[in-house]
C-alpha cells in the first residue's frame, strides 16, 4: 500500500508542477536538450555505449556541486582501479553542461531518470550496474526499491541531512525505515548527518564519517583572461587601490543589502568598490534595478565603456552578467560575501574564496554547508551573520581592518589544507566493499 501511495502522489505531484517546468524550458533552452533521457529514452549511441559496458558504476550527481564532488571520486577511483568505467547521471542542465566538457569514453551521461517504476526498471536494465553511488542526499524510493531487488549495493557519499531536511524526512519514516537499511555504507560529512541518517532508518554500522567532500572539490581554476584586470579598470575597480567587496551567487534581495550598505560606507571607506555576481546571469537587470532605486551608479561588466571613468567621478557598482567568472573576481577580492545565505536557503560554496585566502562573510541560512561553516567559524574562517544588521556590523569591521581581513584568509586556508582528503578516503572504503562482493 505504501508504494502505491508514494506512486501516485508523485505522479499527481508531477502533473502539478509540470507546467512550471515546461514554461522553464521554454525560458532556458538547456532545459530541453535531452528531456526525453529523464523517460529512460536515449539516443541510439548513447545506448550502445550503455550495452558495451554492463558492469559500470552509476554515479548520480544533482547539479553542480554534486558533480564537483562526483568527478573528483571518479578520479579517486580510477587510481584504484584503471578500467572502472561510469555511468553519470544529473538533475540540471548546468551540471549536464560541466559534465559534458570533462567525461571521455568509456564514461557515459544521462539525465537521472524520473523515479517511477517503470522508467527505473528500464534504467536498470539498459545500464546494469554493479553499483550506485549517490552523492549527498538523493535516495528516490524506487531507485533504491529498484537496486534492492536487483541485488545492486547502494553507495551514499559525501551524504548530509541537513535539519531542515531531517524534520521533512521525518513525516515519512514509514518509507525511510523501509529503504535505508538497505544502503550499504553511508559516508556522511559531519557526526550530525550521521546521527539523523541513522534516526531515519539507516544501520548505524553502515555509517561512516570520512568528512565533506567538498574540501576536496575546491579548484582555483585558470588564471582570469589577459585583458580582466584593464577591463576591471575601464570599470573604475581597480584592486590595488580600492577596497573590493565581492558578492558572489547572490540571489534576489542581497544585492539591495549590499549596496545600502556600500552606499553608507561611501564617506567612511572612499576605496570601498561593489562587485556583484548574481547566481542566474539572467537577473543581472533585477540586480541593476535594485541597485539603481537605491541612487547607486552602476555598470553592467558586458558593456563596459571603451575608456576609464573619469577621476573624481561617482564610484560605481560593478553588476557581473556573464558566467563562468566568478573565481576571477573572488582572486581580486578584499572581502567576500557568498550568496543565497541572508534572503534564501542553501548557501552558495564558501570554500570557492577561500581557497584564494578571502575573508568570507555568509548569512544564516547556510544548510548546505553546514559542516563547512562549523570548521571555518571554529577557526575564524568565516563570519556568520543572522541578518542584514549583523551583515552590516560584519563587513564594516573587515572593511576597516586589514589585520582581521588577514587573519581571517589565512585562517580558512589551513582548515581548507586540514579537511582535505574525504573523498580519497570515501573510494578505498567502497572499492574494499565491491573487491569484497566480487566473485571469486
Amino acid at each position: 500500500m505504501i508504494w502505491f501511495l508514494y506512486n501516485t502522489v508523485f505522479v499527481l505531484l508531477g502533473l502539478a508542477v509540470l507546467p512550471g517546468y515546461l514554461l522553464r524550458m521554454v525560458r532556458r533552452g538547456g532545459y530541453r536538450r535531452g528531456f526525453l533521457e529523464r523517460l529512460a529514452h536515449y539516443r541510439p549511441a548513447v545506448r550502445e555505449a550503455l550495452a558495451a559496458r554492463p558492469d559500470r558504476i552509476w554515479i548520480h550527481a544533482v547539479s553542480v556541486g554534486e558533480w564537483a564532488v562526483a568527478r573528483r571520486l571518479m578520479e579517486a577511483f580510477r587510481q584504484l582501479d584503471p578500467d572502472v568505467a561510469f555511468v553519470v547521471s544529473v538533475t540540471t542542465s548546468t551540471a549536464r553542461r560541466l559534465a559534458e566538457a570533462r567525461l571521455r569514453d568509456p564514461d557515459v551521461l544521462i539525465y537521472f531518470p524520473v523515479d517511477l517504476p517503470g522508467v527505473m526498471n528500464e534504467v536498470f536494465d539498459l545500464v546494469r550496474p554493479r553499483a550506485l553511488v549517490l552523492v549527498d542526499g538523493e535516495w528516490w524510493p524506487n531507485l533504491l526499491r529498484t537496486a534492492a531487488r536487483r541485488e545492486v549495493p547502494v553507495f551514499l557519499v559525501n551524504g548530509r541531512v541537513s535539519e531542515r531536511s531531517f524534520r521533512r524526512f521525518l513525516r515519512f519514516r514509514g518509507l525511510t525505515r523501509r529503504l535505508l537499511p538497505g544502503l550499504a555504507a553511508a559516508h556522511m560529512q559531519s557526526a550530525a548527518d550521521r546521527e539523523r541518517l541513522v534516526a531515519l532508518g539507516a544501520r548505524p554500522e553502515a555509517v561512516t564519517v570520512p568528512g565533506s567532500g567538498k574540501y576536496d572539490v575546491v579548484d582555483p581554476g585558470d588564471p582570469p583572461a589577459a585583458d580582466f584586470l584593464p577591463r576591471l579598470r575601464r570599470a573604475g575597480i581597480d584592486p590595488d587601490s580600492h577596497l573590493v567587496l565581492v558578492g558572489g551567487s547572490t540571489w534576489p534581495g542581497e544585492e539591495a543589502a549590499l549596496g545600502r550598505l556600500v552606499r553608507d560606507f561611501r564617506d567612511e571607506v572612499p576605496a570601498l568598490r561593489l562587485v556583484v555576481v548574481p547566481r542566474h546571469a539572467e537577473r543581472a537587470r533585477e540586480a541593476v534595478a535594485d541597485l539603481e532605486a537605491l541612487g547607486l551608479s552602476v555598470i553592467r561588466w558586458r558593456s563596459l565603456p571603451e575608456t576609464a571613468r573619469p577621476p573624481g567621478s561617482e564610484p560605481p557598482v560593478l553588476v557581473v552578467d556573464t558566467t563562468g567568472e566568478l573565481p576571477a573576481f573572488y582572486r581580486v577580492a578584499d572581502v567576500v560575501f557568498v550568496g543565497k545565505s541572508l534572503t534564501r536557503r542553501g548557501g552558495q560554496n564558501l570554500l570557492e574564496p577561500v581557497v584564494f585566502g578571502k575573508p568570507v562573510v555568509v548569512g544564516p541560512h547556510m544548510d548546505n554547508f553546514r559542516s563547512v561553516v562549523e570548521d571555518l567559524a571554529r577557526e575564524g574562517g568565516v563570519v556568520q551573520v543572522a541578518d542584514e544588521s549583523g551583515l552590516r556590523e560584519a563587513l564594516h569591521a573587515l572593511a576597516i581592518d586589514p589585520a582581521r581581513r588577514r587573519d581571517a584568509g589565512l585562517a580558512g586556508q589551513r582548515v581548507l589544507r586540514a579537511q582535505a582528503g574525504a573523498l580519497a578516503r570515501t573510494a578505498e572504503a567502497v572499492h574494499r566493499q565491491l573487491a569484497a562482493r566480487a566473485p571469486r
